[in-house]
């Protein structure tokens, strides 16, 4: 499995104004991240004090199941992911382009 670095920002315009509507929504959202969590599908998440973006550390086969996975967020986010190495394939990468030259 490759993890993903993933960093996540609120789409304002999504946000209800009402702050009832608003509780309840981000309610909801969290309720999904901690049921993402406890399978162990994301591994870390984070949310910046200010609550408008965050982080998390997703493990996915492929970059195509993380993007149907992001696809229930939309439109209420926006995200930037970033494949991520383990310390073992970044030696293994390493040795081997070392081996190359």
């Amino acid at each position: 499995m490759t993890k993903f670095y993933v960093k996540w920002w609120l789409e304002p315009t999504k946000v209800p104004v009402d702050a009832e509507q608003r509780a309840k929504v981000w309610l909801s959202m969290l309720d999904m991240v901690k049921a993402s969590l406890n399978a162990g599908v994301t591994k870390d998440w984070g949310m910046a004090a200010g609550g408008d973006f965050g982080y998390t550390i997703s493990e996915a086969a492929n970059e195509a199941e993380l993007f149907t996975r992001l696809l229930m967020w939309m439109p209420y986010a926006h995200f930037e992911v970033v494949p991520m190495l383990t310390v073992d394939q970044a030696i293994d990468a390493i040795k081997k382009a070392a081996a190359h030259r």
